[in-house]
Protein backbone atom coordinates (compact mmCIF):
# COMPACT_ATOMS: atom_id res chain seq x y z
CA UNK A 1 0.00 0.00 0.00
CA UNK A 2 1.04 3.65 -1.11
CA UNK A 3 1.04 6.07 1.86
CA UNK A 4 0.91 10.03 0.66
CA UNK A 5 3.70 11.10 3.08
CA UNK A 6 4.16 14.43 1.50
CA UNK A 7 2.60 16.12 4.16
CA UNK A 8 5.18 14.66 6.59
CA UNK A 9 7.58 16.14 5.07
CA UNK A 10 6.40 19.32 4.62
CA UNK A 11 5.53 19.46 8.44
CA UNK A 12 9.18 18.83 8.91
CA UNK A 13 10.56 21.30 6.45
CA UNK A 14 8.06 24.11 7.71
CA UNK A 15 9.26 23.50 10.89
CA UNK A 16 12.70 23.83 10.12
CA UNK A 17 12.74 27.05 8.66
CA UNK A 18 10.41 28.62 10.94
CA UNK A 19 12.72 27.73 13.65
CA UNK A 20 15.31 28.42 11.83
CA UNK A 21 17.29 25.02 12.04
CA UNK A 22 19.95 24.37 9.56
CA UNK A 23 19.36 20.83 9.10
CA UNK A 24 16.30 18.11 9.15
CA UNK A 25 16.03 14.42 8.79
CA UNK A 26 12.75 12.32 7.97
CA UNK A 27 13.03 8.44 8.70
CA UNK A 28 9.97 6.32 7.84
CA UNK A 29 9.55 2.60 8.58
CA UNK A 30 6.12 0.48 8.03
CA UNK A 31 6.36 -3.38 8.77
CA UNK A 32 9.99 -3.04 9.15
CA UNK A 33 10.96 -1.34 5.98
CA UNK A 34 11.94 1.99 4.94
CA UNK A 35 9.74 3.24 3.32
CA UNK A 36 11.00 6.92 3.73
CA UNK A 37 14.05 8.97 4.06
CA UNK A 38 14.07 12.60 3.85
CA UNK A 39 17.44 15.10 4.70
CA UNK A 40 17.67 18.60 4.10
CA UNK A 41 20.01 21.23 4.93
CA UNK A 42 23.68 21.78 6.39
CA UNK A 43 25.55 20.70 9.44
CA UNK A 44 25.52 24.29 10.56
CA UNK A 45 24.29 27.54 10.05
CA UNK A 46 27.89 28.91 8.77
CA UNK A 47 29.38 28.00 5.57
CA UNK A 48 31.23 26.34 4.38
CA UNK A 49 28.71 23.71 5.81
CA UNK A 50 28.70 19.55 4.80
CA UNK A 51 25.19 18.79 3.55
CA UNK A 52 22.94 16.90 5.52
CA UNK A 53 22.83 12.69 4.59
CA UNK A 54 22.25 9.46 5.67
CA UNK A 55 25.78 9.57 8.23
CA UNK A 56 24.87 12.42 9.40
CA UNK A 57 24.47 12.05 13.20
CA UNK A 58 22.38 14.49 15.73
CA UNK A 59 22.72 15.13 19.04
CA UNK A 60 19.70 13.73 20.10
CA UNK A 61 19.56 15.83 23.73
CA UNK A 62 17.00 14.52 26.53
CA UNK A 63 15.82 11.96 23.85
CA UNK A 64 18.62 9.67 25.72
CA UNK A 65 16.94 9.13 28.07
CA UNK A 66 15.00 6.37 26.16
CA UNK A 67 18.36 5.07 25.82
CA UNK A 68 18.55 5.18 29.66
CA UNK A 69 15.32 3.50 30.34
CA UNK A 70 16.16 0.51 28.57
CA UNK A 71 19.13 0.18 30.92
CA UNK A 72 16.32 0.70 33.63
CA UNK A 73 14.54 -2.19 32.23
CA UNK A 74 17.44 -4.79 32.28
CA UNK A 75 18.61 -3.36 35.97
CA UNK A 76 14.65 -4.57 36.72
CA UNK A 77 14.83 -7.65 34.52
CA UNK A 78 17.74 -9.19 35.65
CA UNK A 79 16.80 -8.35 39.46
CA UNK A 80 19.59 -5.75 40.31
CA UNK A 81 16.36 -3.29 41.21
CA UNK A 82 13.59 -5.47 42.86
CA UNK A 83 10.51 -3.45 42.24
CA UNK A 84 9.71 0.15 40.97
CA UNK A 85 7.86 0.35 43.95
CA UNK A 86 11.41 0.21 46.34
CA UNK A 87 12.02 3.52 47.72
CA UNK A 88 14.35 5.45 46.07
CA UNK A 89 16.53 6.67 49.09
CA UNK A 90 17.28 2.05 48.89
CA UNK A 91 19.57 2.53 46.05
CA UNK A 92 20.55 6.72 45.51
CA UNK A 93 23.46 7.37 47.69
CA UNK A 94 23.74 10.66 46.44
CA UNK A 95 20.66 12.41 47.70
CA UNK A 96 19.83 13.23 51.42
CA UNK A 97 17.56 10.17 52.40
CA UNK A 98 15.17 12.67 54.19
CA UNK A 99 14.49 14.76 50.78
CA UNK A 100 13.53 11.44 48.94
CA UNK A 101 11.38 10.98 51.30
CA UNK A 102 8.76 7.72 50.18
CA UNK A 103 9.83 8.48 46.49
CA UNK A 104 10.52 5.21 44.70
CA UNK A 105 12.13 4.35 41.26
CA UNK A 106 8.65 4.67 39.49
CA UNK A 107 8.65 8.37 40.97
CA UNK A 108 12.04 8.71 39.11
CA UNK A 109 11.88 7.10 36.14
CA UNK A 110 8.49 8.95 35.40
CA UNK A 111 9.28 12.89 36.08
CA UNK A 112 6.75 12.60 39.22
CA UNK A 113 9.24 12.56 41.97
CA UNK A 114 9.12 15.71 42.90
CA UNK A 115 12.67 16.89 43.60
CA UNK A 116 14.49 20.20 41.47
CA UNK A 117 18.21 21.76 41.97
CA UNK A 118 18.96 25.37 42.27
CA UNK A 119 21.41 27.44 40.46
CA UNK A 120 23.65 27.07 43.33
CA UNK A 121 23.36 22.89 43.37
CA UNK A 122 20.75 22.59 46.39
CA UNK A 123 18.02 20.19 46.48
CA UNK A 124 14.72 20.87 47.25
CA UNK A 125 11.39 19.22 46.85
CA UNK A 126 8.74 20.58 45.25
CA UNK A 127 5.63 18.49 45.67
CA UNK A 128 4.86 15.07 47.14
CA UNK A 129 5.86 12.29 45.12
CA UNK A 130 3.34 10.86 42.68
CA UNK A 131 1.21 13.98 43.66
CA UNK A 132 2.03 15.85 39.99
CA UNK A 133 4.52 15.68 37.26
CA UNK A 134 7.25 17.77 36.60
CA UNK A 135 9.98 17.40 33.93
CA UNK A 136 13.31 18.03 35.99
CA UNK A 137 16.70 16.53 34.93
CA UNK A 138 17.86 15.47 38.59
CA UNK A 139 15.96 12.23 38.44
CA UNK A 140 18.27 11.56 35.24
CA UNK A 141 21.24 12.38 37.00
CA UNK A 142 20.51 10.03 39.82
CA UNK A 143 19.32 7.42 37.67
CA UNK A 144 22.45 6.94 35.30
CA UNK A 145 24.72 7.35 38.96
CA UNK A 146 22.50 4.15 39.92
CA UNK A 147 22.38 2.17 37.22
CA UNK A 148 26.80 2.41 36.60
CA UNK A 149 26.77 1.73 39.87
CA UNK A 150 24.78 -1.75 39.89
CA UNK A 151 26.57 -2.77 36.58
CA UNK A 152 29.90 -2.09 37.60
CA UNK A 153 30.15 -0.75 34.08
CA UNK A 154 28.06 2.20 32.67
CA UNK A 155 25.27 2.16 30.49
CA UNK A 156 26.55 3.24 26.97
CA UNK A 157 28.99 0.59 27.50
CA UNK A 158 26.57 -1.66 28.63
CA UNK A 159 24.27 -1.19 25.81
CA UNK A 160 27.15 -1.01 23.49
CA UNK A 161 27.94 -5.17 24.51
CA UNK A 162 23.92 -6.09 24.40
CA UNK A 163 22.32 -4.03 21.50
CA UNK A 164 24.17 -1.77 19.36
CA UNK A 165 26.93 -3.89 18.53
CA UNK A 166 25.02 -7.07 18.08
CA UNK A 167 22.81 -4.97 15.74
CA UNK A 168 25.29 -4.05 13.85
CA UNK A 169 24.76 -0.13 14.58
CA UNK A 170 27.72 1.97 13.94
CA UNK A 171 26.31 5.29 13.83
CA UNK A 172 24.91 5.72 17.61
CA UNK A 173 27.72 6.74 20.08
CA UNK A 174 28.53 9.19 22.91
CA UNK A 175 31.01 12.05 21.40
CA UNK A 176 33.89 13.73 22.97
CA UNK A 177 35.58 14.68 19.76
CA UNK A 178 34.73 16.43 16.91
CA UNK A 179 33.69 14.76 13.87
CA UNK A 180 32.55 15.22 10.44
CA UNK A 181 29.94 13.40 10.88
CA UNK A 182 28.39 15.03 13.92
CA UNK A 183 25.73 18.09 13.08
CA UNK A 184 26.07 20.85 15.02
CA UNK A 185 23.97 22.48 17.51
CA UNK A 186 22.33 26.32 17.06
CA UNK A 187 21.48 28.03 20.25
CA UNK A 188 20.89 31.03 18.57
CA UNK A 189 20.28 31.30 14.87
CA UNK A 190 22.68 34.80 15.10
CA UNK A 191 25.25 32.81 15.89
CA UNK A 192 27.54 30.00 14.60
CA UNK A 193 26.57 26.32 15.83
CA UNK A 194 28.70 24.34 17.71
CA UNK A 195 29.21 21.02 18.42
CA UNK A 196 27.48 20.05 21.93
CA UNK A 197 30.14 17.28 23.32
CA UNK A 198 30.90 16.52 26.67
CA UNK A 199 33.88 15.22 28.24
CA UNK A 200 32.85 11.88 29.05
CA UNK A 201 31.28 9.17 27.79
CA UNK A 202 29.66 7.30 30.15
CA UNK A 203 25.94 8.54 29.66
CA UNK A 204 25.68 11.47 32.51
CA UNK A 205 26.18 14.14 29.43
CA UNK A 206 23.96 15.34 27.09
CA UNK A 207 26.40 14.18 24.13
CA UNK A 208 24.78 11.14 22.39
CA UNK A 209 24.52 11.56 18.93
CA UNK A 210 22.96 9.22 16.49
CA UNK A 211 21.60 8.97 12.74
CA UNK A 212 18.20 9.42 11.56
CA UNK A 213 18.17 6.15 10.43
CA UNK A 214 19.46 4.10 13.57
CA UNK A 215 17.21 6.37 15.55
CA UNK A 216 14.20 4.71 13.11
CA UNK A 217 16.17 1.46 14.57
CA UNK A 218 16.35 2.35 17.76
CA UNK A 219 12.35 2.90 17.60
CA UNK A 220 11.40 -0.36 15.62
CA UNK A 221 13.71 -2.73 18.32
CA UNK A 222 11.60 -1.14 20.54
CA UNK A 223 8.27 -1.99 17.80
CA UNK A 224 9.72 -5.59 17.37
CA UNK A 225 9.87 -6.43 21.08
CA UNK A 226 13.22 -7.03 20.75
CA UNK A 227 13.78 -8.76 17.28
CA UNK A 228 16.04 -7.25 15.00
CA UNK A 229 15.45 -10.08 11.61
CA UNK A 230 13.97 -12.55 13.75
CA UNK A 231 16.57 -12.51 16.30
CA UNK A 232 15.96 -11.83 19.95
CA UNK A 233 18.77 -9.06 20.59
CA UNK A 234 16.89 -7.80 23.51
CA UNK A 235 14.24 -10.01 25.70
CA UNK A 236 10.36 -8.76 25.15
CA UNK A 237 9.71 -8.44 28.65
CA UNK A 238 12.75 -5.37 29.07
CA UNK A 239 10.70 -3.91 25.84
CA UNK A 240 7.74 -4.11 27.74
CA UNK A 241 8.86 -2.58 31.00
CA UNK A 242 10.73 0.43 29.19
CA UNK A 243 7.39 1.10 26.68
CA UNK A 244 4.00 0.58 29.07
CA UNK A 245 2.97 3.15 31.95
CA UNK A 246 4.85 2.70 34.38
CA UNK A 247 3.22 6.09 36.14
CA UNK A 248 1.44 6.50 39.72
CA UNK A 249 -2.04 7.02 39.25
CA UNK A 250 -2.78 11.02 38.85
CA UNK A 251 -5.55 12.65 40.03
CA UNK A 252 -5.09 15.33 37.72
CA UNK A 253 -6.15 13.60 33.77
CA UNK A 254 -4.30 16.27 32.19
CA UNK A 255 -0.57 15.22 33.55
CA UNK A 256 1.10 12.63 30.97
CA UNK A 257 1.91 9.50 31.12
CA UNK A 258 5.58 7.55 31.03
CA UNK A 259 7.16 4.23 30.61
CA UNK A 260 10.45 3.81 31.51
CA UNK A 261 10.78 8.15 30.73
CA UNK A 262 8.99 7.06 27.20
CA UNK A 263 5.91 8.97 27.01
CA UNK A 264 3.20 6.06 26.45
CA UNK A 265 -0.43 6.88 25.14
CA UNK A 266 -2.98 6.01 27.71
CA UNK A 267 -6.02 8.08 27.42
CA UNK A 268 -4.97 11.35 25.79
CA UNK A 269 -4.45 14.07 28.53
CA UNK A 270 -3.75 17.85 27.70
CA UNK A 271 -0.01 17.60 28.55
CA UNK A 272 1.13 15.03 27.15
CA UNK A 273 3.66 14.76 23.76
CA UNK A 274 1.05 12.53 21.99
CA UNK A 275 -2.14 14.27 20.13
CA UNK A 276 -5.55 12.83 20.85
CA UNK A 277 -5.85 10.62 17.66
CA UNK A 278 -2.75 9.06 18.25
CA UNK A 279 -3.72 5.26 19.20
CA UNK A 280 -3.21 3.47 22.72
CA UNK A 281 0.07 1.96 23.33
CA UNK A 282 1.80 4.20 21.03
CA UNK A 283 5.27 6.16 22.88
CA UNK A 284 7.32 8.65 21.80
CA UNK A 285 11.15 10.54 23.09
CA UNK A 286 12.03 14.31 22.59
CA UNK A 287 15.08 15.88 22.83
CA UNK A 288 15.80 19.31 23.29
CA UNK A 289 17.36 20.27 20.08
CA UNK A 290 14.37 18.81 18.03
CA UNK A 291 14.71 15.10 17.10
CA UNK A 292 11.86 13.14 18.14
CA UNK A 293 10.90 9.25 17.75
CA UNK A 294 7.37 8.11 17.50
CA UNK A 295 6.24 4.93 17.62
CA UNK A 296 2.54 3.40 16.86
CA UNK A 297 2.24 -0.41 17.66
CA UNK A 298 -1.44 -0.03 15.85
CA UNK A 299 -0.21 0.76 12.54
CA UNK A 300 3.69 -1.19 12.58
CA UNK A 301 5.17 2.89 12.22
CA UNK A 302 8.13 4.39 13.47
CA UNK A 303 8.97 7.67 12.78
CA UNK A 304 11.77 9.65 13.52
CA UNK A 305 12.30 13.52 12.89
CA UNK A 306 15.71 15.24 13.00
CA UNK A 307 16.77 18.98 13.96
CA UNK A 308 19.80 20.58 15.22
CA UNK A 309 18.04 23.75 17.17
CA UNK A 310 17.42 24.20 20.78
CA UNK A 311 14.21 24.65 21.58
CA UNK A 312 13.34 24.01 18.19
CA UNK A 313 9.62 23.90 18.28
CA UNK A 314 9.44 27.25 20.91
CA UNK A 315 9.40 27.59 24.41
CA UNK A 316 5.68 28.20 24.40
CA UNK A 317 4.20 26.03 21.86
CA UNK A 318 6.27 23.21 21.64
CA UNK A 319 3.04 21.04 22.52
CA UNK A 320 1.15 21.84 20.06
CA UNK A 321 3.81 21.14 17.40
CA UNK A 322 4.20 17.52 19.01
CA UNK A 323 0.78 16.75 19.38
CA UNK A 324 0.19 17.79 15.84
CA UNK A 325 2.47 16.03 14.24
CA UNK A 326 1.87 12.57 15.84
CA UNK A 327 -2.05 13.30 14.62
CA UNK A 328 -1.29 13.44 11.23
CA UNK A 329 1.51 11.00 11.68
CA UNK A 330 -1.38 8.80 12.47
CA UNK A 331 -3.63 10.34 9.93
CA UNK A 332 -1.83 8.60 7.34
CA UNK A 333 -1.54 5.57 8.65
CA UNK A 334 -4.85 5.12 9.46
CA UNK A 335 -6.38 5.42 6.28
Amino acid sequence: MRYNLEPLIHWVEEIKERNQSSAAGLVIMKDNQLILEHYSGFHSNTAPSRRVTAESQFNIASARKSYLGLAVAYALYERKINSLDDYAADYIEDIDPYLLGKSTIRHFISHSHGLHVTEDGTIFREFAPGENWAYRGINVWAITRLINKLYGKNFPELLSERVFIPSGWNQTGWHTEEADELVKVIVDPAEAGTHKLGDSKDGSQSNLHVSAREFAYWGNLHLNQGRINGIQIVPNEVIRLATTVQSPHYKNSDLPYNGLFWYVQAAPAARSELGSRVPKGSYQILGVTGPTILVIPEYNVVVAKMYNKRYNYGAGNYLYYLREFSNLVSDVFSK
